[in-house]
């Protein structure tokens, strides 16, 4: 393998001495081929191209690029190989106010860069206008100032490609049978005792056996990364020593974020993230990743100048039709990506394809989805970039999973994606969290949650799995917090806490924040338990938010974005401090995995089973045992029902064609503050009962068996579920 900085003290060769091929101008980026390295980049503005080799002291080789087709300049350097750094110096016109904004004092990084090395010094040489007169006219850039960035930005390095994947296969985990855990690759592991020091916030230390041991005992099938493409931490958060510990802010949508491989040799992170998603998959578990190809961290007309501004910024980003200096912004960061563009769509169709043949990840959460889908203004389910997904033979074939709403009019779209999508299913959170908070409600809501929203996704053809159920993630509350906070406590962030969300859906259970009081600590850990309880046994397809299963708090701060810290790393002695908790989680999610009653491929017909005689494949009952009548569903409030599911009537076939059988199950739900008597409902259900769960126990263990028509007593803020056993 060639060297990792092959030019390292080394000063840069004369371009005259450089040999320099035609090229091809495909595929765009670097691409080293075992003998050389080939180098294209589009650009329809540019006048000329110069490719930049940069030496270990910093000096660069300025070659020029004399070969364009199809506006991608291009050649092939024989002589490069995996180390080199470089960037490109685009000439062509500054004219913000025709939306161009070329300025060849700046080294542009590779918009199909693999890998990066340095950091930003932020200052002067990263802007083209001049920082001190902006201020008085925001929207005048003027003329550049033409101060050069080398030396002041990262620069793009060429990787090594070729890597030992061993029998590596993806494990392709059906939806029905799917548990994501979402986490931090930092956050996850920068504390674990049982991760060497040395791998402790790295792709490395996220395989270590430790972490893949605690996914396995919560039987997670798929770990969803926030970001880990190139980004960069904010200039306004390094004034205020904190950083972007979130990662929503990409420059390098090919290249794994290097400050989290323990590997800090250039390029080292490409291979290290290869060795994660490896041991992942050898395991079992999926590795799927959180994007953000909405927007990139260059920002609005007063952001710094990194990659795709100084190449061609009307073709990248979607400007203000009535005023070209300016960004239209439907994600609340300053620009969004212009996704009606052909090479833009290319870009990142060509990334996705990247990160699964390349690095063999599983599927994509994509942030703020509904940003993609606008052609013009509105959210359109027809638009370009899902027509190129729909007919991708690689990118339709993994895991899509949209945030389907944007900052933008019109962008809630929970419900509107195409069928090969799947959704964060924000209309789950928010009634789950008004259930068991006691919020004035219709039980129809709530039903229609439970089993897998039909009402928003079977429209579309797609099965109840469409739903990616979640009440917690990385954006809002931990679930310990969820219980413990009415109002959000984010003043560590420096925005006098007006950031985060200030609706919550949130009940503190009596007092704000920390206490002493043993009966709100424990009404608390019953609610995360109900929580974590209905999550599980909900139709759809689960996500956990990582240390919810140990009770994780951020005291009450609901968006720790910028929080680089314990208050945001999982607090990994929280195992034996709530080790309750982790119990009760491991044990509700071993109920689901056994049981696939609780995880059905199709919706619930609700139809009696001839077979069966009147018993249906599900029915919502009263406390007194007697099915619901439309007025029973109409009650404003009534937070107490019970539903059976019938394990006998799942109408599916397994891998193989063989009938899919399993036990019937009665959950009953109290979200009142008092006690409520069940009557078993009787014998056409089941003539006895075993009680499985329990969350009025801190680990859900209940020794309790019951026959039709017997009655019992479930204590306010309650769930428990039974299990037919005759």
């Amino acid at each position: 393998m060639p060297p990792s900085d092959p030019n390292h003290g080394a000063a840069a060769p004369p371009p005259e001495l450089v040999t320099v091929w035609p090229g091809s101008s495909y595929p765009l980026g670097a691409t080293f081929d075992g003998g050389g390295t080939n180098f294209a980049l589009f650009s329809e503005i540019a006048e000329s191209v110069e490719l930049c080799l940069i030496d270990g002291d910093r000096h660069e080789t300025r070659i020029r690029l004399d070969e364009v087709d199809g506006h991608v300049w291009h050649a092939y350097l024989p002589t490069v190989s995996p180390g080199q750094r470089y960037g490109f110096r685009v000439h062509g016109p500054f004219a913000p106010s025709a939306g161009h904004r070329c300025d060849p004092s700046k080294l542009l990084l590779d918009p199909y860069g693999k890998s990066f090395d340095g950091e930003f010094a932020f200052g002067q040489a990263l802007f083209s206008y001049d920082l001190a007169t902006a201020a008085e006219d925001p929207a005048e850039t003027g003329t550049p100032p033409q101060v050069d960035s080398l030396g002041h930005t990262m620069t793009s390095v060429v990787i090594n490609p070729f890597f030992d994947w061993a029998t590596d296969r993806a494990p392709r985990t059906q939806y029905h049978e799917t548990v994501i855990y979402e986490a931090h690759v930092k956050g996850m592991t920068q504390t674990h005792p049982g991760v060497p020091e040395a791998l402790r916030g790295t792709y490395a230390g996220l395989a270590h056996p430790v972490i893949i041991d605690h996914l396995k005992s919560l039987h997670v099938t798929a770990i969803e990364l926030m970001p880990v493409h190139q980004f960069l931490h904010d200039h306004r958060l390094l004034e205020l020593g904190l950083r972007n510990y979130w990662g929503y802010n990409t420059f390098g949508f090919f290249a794994p974020h290097h400050q989290y491989a323990a590997n800090r040799q250039a390029g080292g992170a490409v291979c290290e993230f290869k060795s994660m998603v490896r041991a992942f998959h050898e395991e079992g578990i999926e590795v799927i990743l959180d994007v953000v190809y909405n927007h990139t961290a260059e920002g609005d007309h007063l952001g710094p100048t990194i990659n795709f501004r100084g190449i061609d910024n009307a073709a990248y980003y979607r400007l203000v039709d009535e005023d070209l200096r300016f960004y239209k912004d439907f994600t609340g960061t300053g620009n969004s990506l212009n996704a009606r563009h052909p090479h833009t769509l290319q870009l990142i169709m060509d990334s996705l394809r990247y990160w699964v043949t390349e690095m063999h990840v599983d599927g994509f959460r994509f942030d703020l989805a509904s940003t993609l889908a606008r052609e013009f203004y509105d959210v359109d389910r027809l638009s370009a970039f899902f027509d190129l997904v729909q007919q991708d033979p690689v990118v339709s074939q993994v895991k899509l999973i949209a945030e389907p709403w944007d900052v933008g009019e019109g962008g809630y779209q929970v419900g509107n994606f195409p069928g090969l999508w799947t959704e964060w299913n924000g209309k789950y959170r928010d009634t789950v969290r008004d259930y068991w908070r006691g919020e004035p409600a219709t039980l129809g809501e709530f039903a229609s949650r439970l089993t897998g929203s039909s009402d928003l996704y079977e429209a579309t053809g797609r099965r109840p799995s469409a739903s990616i159920n979640f009440v917690t993630a990385h954006d809002g509350f931990t679930l310990n917090d969820l219980v413990s906070y009415n109002e959000k406590h984010n003043e560590a962030n420096g925005e006098n806490n007006q950031d985060g969300e200030s609706y919550n859906r949130s009940w503190n259970c009596g007092v704000e924040g920390s206490t002493d009081d043993p009966e709100i600590l424990d009404l608390r850990r019953k609610q995360m338990r109900n929580i974590m309880a209905t999550l599980l046994v909900s139709q759809g397809t689960p996500m956990i938010a990582h240390g919810d299963e140990m009770g994780r708090t951020q005291h009450g701060n609901n968006n720790v974005y910028c929080q680089d810290s314990e208050l945001s790393w999982m607090d990994w002695p929280l195992v034996d401090k709530n080790g309750d908790l982790l119990a009760f989680t491991r044990k509700v999610t071993a109920l689901r995995k056994h049981h696939p009653v609780f995880r059905r491929r199709r919706f619930f017909e609700g139809r009696p089973i001839r077979s069966l005689g009147q018993v249906r494949d599900i029915a919502w009952l009263t406390p007194a045992g007697d099915e619901m009548t439309p007025e029973d569903w109409e009650r404003d409030f009534d937070k107490c029902v019970a539903v059976f599911l019938n394990g006998e009537a799942l109408h599916e076939r397994d891998a193989r064609g063989g009938r899919v059988v399993d036990d019937s199950f009665l959950l009953c739900f109290n979200a009142h503050a008092h006690a409520v008597d069940f009557v078993m409902p009787h014998d056409d259900y089941a003539k006895e009962w075993t009680a499985e769960l329990d969350t009025t126990d801190s680990t859900g263990e209940v020794k309790l068996v019951v026959n039709d028509g017997d009655e019992v007593s479930l204590p306010g803020h309650a769930l428990l579920v039974f299990r037919k056993t005759r």
